[in-house]
């Protein structure tokens, strides 16, 4: 999944890059049809698959401003009063 994922991240990559061109070489509508369709495989495809891999096995409560996270923080910052 990993490996596929990046794959997709180098091809949109790489289709925004060749919208780009084309739209300033030829100069029609192909090269936005390009970059629309690459924002769109990376919006609605990518970052959902690459936020799905990445968040894999961590907890939100972690990541959360709770009443326990913030006397953790606060007790940290009392150790670095000097």
């Amino acid at each position: 999944m990993k490996i596929f994922v990046k794959i997709l991240s180098y091809l949109v990559f790489i289709g925004v890059f060749i919208g780009i061109f084309s739209k300033e070489l030829i100069g029609d509508q192909t090269g936005d049809l390009i970059i629309g369709i690459s924002v769109l495989i990376g919006t609605l495809i990518f970052m959902p698959l690459f936020l799905a891999i990445r968040w894999k096995g961590k907890k939100l409560k972690d990541y959360t401003l709770s009443n326990e996270n913030l006397k953790k923080m606060r007790e940290k910052a009392g150790d670095f009063n000097l």
